[in-house]
């Protein structure tokens, strides 16, 4: 994929940037130089990560690597007339801003490794409550203890017992603005409708492109085929649900938008490894534990 690149905001007198945002901000695909830790306060959605999708919520804690192309896809509700804010607090640093030579120092080892696993992607999991009193702490304060706090924050989720990788290896970022409209107008469009039948010459329209040159435009940039991306969207929002409610698995399949619930089953596994009803299970005793 073919994503925009970002620069971050320079904020008068600090060597990073520190924001809270109440509506969704970057919403496209993109990539910057910058290391992305980003928690999720409230609010829910989508993240394409790399070749990757899982759904992200309230509590979510992610740390995105320097050149890795991301979606932060907030859901329908965080837009338009009447839209629910969203609270985000982002942290956007340079890995080398406090100096290569303090990077290397043998008491910052734990930070430079943390550095290194970033670049495949990782989501802080388990009781986070810890971790929250120094995100907010950073938003009242200035100069050298803004520093020092976000080195201590990143001392702690480098000793995190419960990380997972959001990709399974680093990937090259692409630096090209020449397909970033076309990329994201089919991304958005996907994702409003993924739940119906999207025909093939629909979304071709909708990219400007026959239906051919479509199908190798979108393999090309994602590494897999339009139907792929559009079943592992429907995996992603029923993964949601079964998280977040105890709605019966054959209505939740059609909403999801498959034509059956065999189908939904056998996808479900397919790309979890689990039925749904054990996926459901295995999260339930996972965020009990």
């Amino acid at each position: 994929m073919k994503p925009q690149v970002l620069k971050m905001a320079n904020t008068p007198g600090a060597s990073f940037e520190l924001r809270r945002d109440q509506v969704p901000v970057n919403n496209r695909w993109h990539y910057h130089k910058e290391v992305e830790l980003i928690y999720v306060i409230s609010g829910s959605g989508t993240l394409l990560i790399g070749n990757r999708i899982r759904s992200f919520s309230a509590g979510t804690l992610c740390m995105i690597g320097a050149g890795i192309p991301h979606y932060w896809r907030f859901d329908d509700q965080y837009f338009g007339f009447g839209k629910v804010p969203i609270d985000v607090i982002a942290i956007h640093f340079p890995e080398t801003f406090w100096g290569q030579s303090f990077l290397d120092l043998p008491e910052n080892k734990d930070i430079r490794q943390l550095l290194e696993r970033a670049k495949k992607g990782i989501l802080i999991q388990g009781s986070i409550k810890s971790l929250i009193p120094t995100f907010q702490y950073m938003l009242s304060i200035n100069g050298p203890y803004r520093i020092i706090s976000l080195i201590a924050l990143l001392s702690k989720i480098a000793r995190w017992p419960t990380i997972t990788y959001l990709l399974p290896e680093q990937i090259a970022t692409f630096i090209s603005t020449q397909d970033e409209g076309r990329i994201n107008t089919i991304y958005n469009y996907t994702m409003k409708h993924f739940k119906r039948a999207i025909r093939l010459l629909e979304i071709a329209e909708i990219a400007g492109v026959t239906p051919n040159a479509f199908c190798r435009y979108f393999k090309q940039q994602t590494q897999k085929t339009y139907s792929q991306f559009i079943i592992e969207l429907r995996v992603s929002y029923a993964c949601k649900q079964l998280e977040e409610t105890d709605r019966p698995i054959k209505s939740l399949s059609l909403e999801s938008g498959f034509a059956n619930i065999a189908s939904f089953r056998r996808f479900f596994k397919i790309i979890t490894g689990l039925s749904p009803l054990s996926y459901q299970k295995a999260y339930k005793v996972r965020t009990t534990s």
